[in-house]
């Protein structure tokens, strides 16, 4: 996959390596560079990035126990307190790592420093680590604090922990993959907070963070199973609790397969330099 530079201009590095693409070894190092550059971004303002959402998602877990708790039917006779932490704790997962890929492309777009990585010759892929790397780091990190900070409130510890790393950190990747798409395509903030409103927020909300999807009435409950970011929720509860609405099975492989298929697209429009490039 070619470099993302632009066309009239070559990097000292570039020039280095003898005007074609970057060396392995130089790539790698980019590449890292980058991503470390991503989670020194939201270390920086952790206050805002990792502390605001871990204390909205327990304002979230103590209001709603209190309104809620004893009125729903619950997968394995759970507490409404527990059914709610790894739900709150995925949602957590999910906005912060689409919020920190996405974010950080469109302030750069926004400010204009975005054309000092232009003249690089980092590789599409080199692009994708570092914006990707960090919003996994940035999920995983808010997602992990998230249920430390419920533990006061309710005793969760996962029953299958190595199926719960595993779809933690698919689903991290999954979004951060997502968020590099919607940075891609926004030109300025307004675009992307449509793009946070409109399709993130509902798709998580109306995946189960809140309730049982298999408690809903068709045709609701067919078209919740519609809803990719329904079995990223639902597989960190087997996770947990070791039951679910989905087969543990189907939870991991439509959030592999989604996963696997927003990263080809990040891929493939960032070798193209979809509205990076002019």
């Amino acid at each position: 996959m070619r470099s993302i530079t632009t066309p009239h201009s070559e990097s000292p590095q570039a020039a280095a390596a003898g005007g074609g693409p970057a060396s392995p070894d130089l790539a790698w190092r980019g590449a890292f560079a980058l991503l470390h550059k991503e989670v020194r971004r939201f270390r920086k303002v952790s206050v805002q990035t990792v502390l605001a959402p871990v204390i909205s998602a327990v304002l979230f877990l103590v209001v709603f126990q209190q309104v809620l708790s004893g009125r729903l039917d619950l997968p394995g006779g759970i507490s409404y307190a527990a059914f709610l932490v790894p739900g709150l704790a995925m949602m957590s997962l999910q906005q912060n790592a689409f919020a920190n890929a996405s974010s950080s492309l469109t302030q750069s777009k926004v400010t204009g420093n975005l054309v000092f990585l232009l003249l690089s010759p980092l590789p599409a892929w080199g692009w994708f680590l570092g914006y990707v790397g960090g919003g996994f780091v940035r999920g995983l990190v808010v997602g992990v604090c998230v249920w430390l900070s419920t533990l006061p409130f309710v005793i969760t510890v996962p029953v299958h922990p190595a199926f719960t790393l595993l779809i933690l950190a698919v689903s991290a990747w999954l979004m951060s993959s997502l968020g590099v798409i919607a940075g891609l395509w926004a030109e300025k903030w307004d675009q992307l907070s449509v793009f946070q409103s409109f399709i993130i927020n509902p798709f998580t909300f109306l995946a189960g963070v809140f309730f049982s999807v298999d408690s809903l009435p068709d045709p609701w409950r067919s078209l919740a199973h519609l809803n990719p970011f329904f079995y990223m929720i639902d597989g960190l509860r087997y996770g947990f609790f070791g039951a679910s609405d989905a087969p543990a099975a189907v939870d991991l492989g439509v959030s592999l397969g989604f996963a696997l298929l927003v990263s080809a697209l990040a891929l493939v429009l960032l070798g193209r330099g979809w509205r990076i490039r002019h």
